[in-house]
C-alpha cells in the first residue's frame, strides 16, 4: 500500500512541476508585459524642469483655468492628471508635477515640504503663471501648505483632499500614517516590481486596505465601478521601483511633521476628510480646517483613504469651489461676473 502511495505522489509530482512552471512562466510573461506598459505609460505626456532644486518632471494638460494638482504617496504626475481628470474634462488647465523622489524628479538633500513649495513657485514662474488654484491630495497636503505660506500670492484658492496634516492630539496623524507607510514600504517590497504586481492580483483587497488606505468593505459596497477604478489605480502605480525615493521620503516628512502656522494662511482653503481613512488622516483634516480662516470643511463617513462612493461629489465640490475663485489662463484673477479671457495657444 505504502509503495503504491509513493508512486501515485511521485507521479503527481512529475506531473505538478512541468504544469508549476507553466504557471509561473504565464504569470512571469503578464507581469513583463504589464511592466512594459507601465513604463511606455511614464514615459511620455511630462516634460522636465531644471529648478534651484534640481530637476523636476510635471506634466501640463489643457487651456483653461489653470490649477497645481500635486499628488500623494505613490504617485507622480502621472497620478496628479488621474485624479484630475474630472478637471481637465471639465475645461481647466492641469499642471501636474512629480514631487521629489517620484520618476524623474530625483530626491534633492532637502526634500522638506519647504523646498517643494518653493520648486513649485519657480514652476510657475516658468510657466509663466501669475497665480493658481491649488489641488492636493494626501501626501501632498504638508508642500501645498507650505506654497500657500511661503508664495500666497501665487494661489487663487487651496484645496486639501484627505490630507497628511498635523494634529494636535496626534492621535492617528504623523504616528499613524508613519506606520502605514513603513507597511507600505516593508509589505509593498519596494525595490521589487514583480512581488509588488503579484501582491496586486494575489491580495487585491489587502492592497486596497493597506496601500490605499480603503476598507475593503466599502468597495464592495460601492459596486463594479469603483472596483475596476481601485484596481485600476493600484496598477497604476506601477513600476513601483520608479517611486521608492518618494515613498521613503514621504515617511520622513510624516515622522517629523510639525504644526504649520494654519493661522497665517489667506488664501480660500475647501478641505476633505474621510472619517473612516485607514491612514488616519481625518484628525488632521479636521485639525486643518479649524485653524485656516474661514476653510470650509466637507466631510463624509465612509469610503476610506481613495474616498469610494463619494469621488464624484468631492470632485463636483472642488470644481465648484475652485471655480469661484477665478483666474484666467494667464493666472491672472478675473473679476466676479467678469468673462476669463479665452486661453492662448501654447
Amino acid at each position: 500500500m505504502k509503495s503504491r502511495i509513493s508512486r501515485r505522489a511521485a507521479s503527481f509530482a512529475t506531473l505538478a512541476a512541468p504544469a508549476s512552471l507553466a504557471v509561473g512562466a504565464f504569470a512571469y510573461s503578464r507581469y513583463k508585459r504589464d511592466l512594459a506598459a507601465a513604463k511606455a505609460r511614464i514615459s511620455s505626456g511630462s516634460k522636465l524642469l531644471k529648478t534651484p532644486a534640481g530637476l523636476m518632471e510635471y506634466a501640463d494638460v489643457g487651456m483653461g483655468m489653470p490649477v497645481l494638482v500635486i499628488h500623494g504617496a505613490g504617485g507622480g504626475f502621472d497620478q496628479g492628471l488621474e485624479l484630475a481628470r474630472p478637471l481637465i474634462s471639465s475645461g481647466f488647465r492641469v499642471i501636474a508635477p512629480s514631487r521629489f523622489g517620484y520618476l524623474r524628479t530625483p530626491l534633492p538633500e532637502d526634500a522638506s515640504p519647504m523646498a517643494q513649495a518653493d520648486a513649485y513657485a519657480f514652476l510657475l514662474d516658468t510657466l509663466q503663471l501669475k497665480e493658481v488654484a491649488v489641488v492636493a491630495v494626501s501626501a501632498g497636503g504638508p508642500s501645498a501648505m507650505q506654497l500657500c505660506l511661503r508664495h500666497p500670492d501665487r494661489s487663487a484658492a487651496m484645496v486639501l483632499i484627505v490630507p497628511l496634516a498635523y494634529s494636535e492630539t496626534q492621535v492617528g496623524t504623523p504616528k499613524d500614517m508613519s506606520s502605514a507607510l513603513r507597511a507600505f514600504l516593508m509589505n509593498a517590497f519596494l525595490s521589487s516590481d514583480f512581488i509588488f504586481w503579484i501582491m496586486s492580483k494575489l491580495a487585491r483587497k489587502k492592497m486596497f486596505s493597506t496601500i490605499l488606505g480603503t476598507p475593503p468593505a466599502d468597495v464592495e459596497k460601492a459596486g463594479a465601478e469603483e472596483y475596476t477604478h481601485l484596481t485600476e489605480f493600484l496598477a497604476h502605480i506601477e513600476p513601483i521601483s520608479r517611486r521608492k525615493r518618494g515613498l521613503q521620503n514621504e515617511e520622513t516628512i510624516a515622522k517629523s511633521l510639525t504644526r504649520y502656522e494654519l493661522e497665517q494662511i489667506t488664501v480660500p482653503t475647501l478641505i476633505v476628510g474621510i472619517e473612516n481613512c485607514l491612514y488616519k488622516t481625518f484628525p488632521g483634516a479636521r485639525y486643518t480646517a479649524q485653524h485656516i480662516p474661514g476653510a470650509r470643511f466637507v466631510t463624509y463617513p465612509t469610503g476610506g483613504h481613495m474616498a469610494v462612493g463619494h469621488q464624484t461629489e468631492v470632485w463636483s465640490e472642488v470644481k465648484e469651489f475652485v471655480s469661484q475663485h477665478r483666474i484666467d489662463a494667464n493666472g491672472d484673477s478675473v473679476k466676479t461676473g467678469a468673462p476669463a479671457s479665452p486661453p492662448e495657444p501654447r
